[in-house]
């Protein structure tokens, strides 16, 4: 059963690429089961995923790569046991390392019916433009990659999209990098078999390039940045605009929820300096997540607010 591990750093529209991956799966009647990890512990890429079906599950409050990894593991299994899916798509948070989560598909039982296995990283190319947060777990996840995503190039001048895409090239040579908007991609091009399938290295070749000296992958070790989550409860029926400087003022470097203004009800999205607040459209938002808002921030810089 091929596996596709789609990862990237916060902000980067991993999300949006799943979604579109999962629509275009439901209109070709093949069953695609989500494995959807959120650090913080909210759930709101359930939602933001219209969640809720048995091929739909949310590891929430860590890594699927370090913390949750045996969860990840135990998932994985629950699956292939009760939804047999033609492939699955594993979406990490936007702080874990693909290749230490590609890892755990080589831990039994997994490991007798993972086929072949490949991470898409996607990269907001306004990130790499901008030149923010480019090091450390940045890096970590492109120089990793089997494929490159420069997303969100509708956010930056098309004279600057070859120059951008160097950059990555630079950054991991072997990937090939494709470059998208709103996460409209050939989904050919992501999975590992198929036509038109991106090539990336066999599970031979890539576990070659375990560590010898460990009989199992999960002994692994590495070397993780050190991020926290913090929610944040806004007050309900503010204006749009009053409810925007309320959460402004304590946006980190991942800010997304739902909350209920005086307008009605919006979808939080914030990445850096960016922040929008949007209508859900027809997007069902489950009650209990309205007025609440997940903050990711570094460790080292994380402040606590009060309302």
């Amino acid at each position: 059963m091929p596996v596709l591990v789609v990862s990237g750093f916060l902000g980067s529209g991993k999300t949006t690429l799943v979604r579109h991956l999962l629509e275009d799966a439901q209109a070709r009647g093949e069953r695609v089961a989500i494995v959807s990890n959120e650090f913080g512990a909210l759930g709101i890429d359930e939602a933001l995923l219209g969640g809720g079906e048995e091929r739909f599950v949310e590891l929430a409050g860590g890594c699927v790569c370090c913390q949750l990894s045996d969860e990840l593991v135990d998932t994985l299994e629950a699956l292939r046991l009760k939804v047999d899916p033609d492939r699955i798509v594993i979406e990490t948070s936007g702080v874990a390392l693909p290749f230490e989560t590609q890892l755990n598909l080589y831990r039994p039982p997994v490991n007798a019916w993972v086929g072949d296995e490949a991470s898409v990283v996607v990269v907001s190319a306004a990130q790499l433009h901008e030149g923010e947060e480019l090091d450390g777990t940045f890096l970590d996840q492109v120089s990793s990659a089997d494929l490159l995503l420069l997303h969100k190039i509708d956010l930056v001048p098309a004279h600057l999209h070859a120059a951008l895409e160097a950059r990555l090239v630079a950054m991991n040579p072997d990937a090939p990098v494709l470059r998208a908007a709103f996460g409209q991609v050939d989904p050919a091009l992501l999975f590992p078999v198929g036509p038109g399938a991106a090539a990336a290295p066999a599970r031979s070749s890539r576990a070659s390039r375990l560590d010898p000296q460990h009989d199992h992958p999960h002994d692994h070790e590495h070397d993780h940045e050190r991020f926290v989550a913090e929610e944040l409860r806004v007050p309900d029926g503010l204006p749009e605009a009053e409810a925007y400087a309320w959460i402004d003022a304590r946006r980190g470097l991942r800010t997304k929820g739902f909350v209920r203004t005086r307008e009605g009800l919006r979808i939080v999205q914030g990445v850096g300096r960016r922040l929008e607040l949007v209508p859900p459209g027809d997007l069902p938002v489950p009650p209990q997540l309205v007025g609440r808002v997940v903050v990711i921030r570094r460790e080292s810089s994380h402040a606590r607010h009060t309302s």
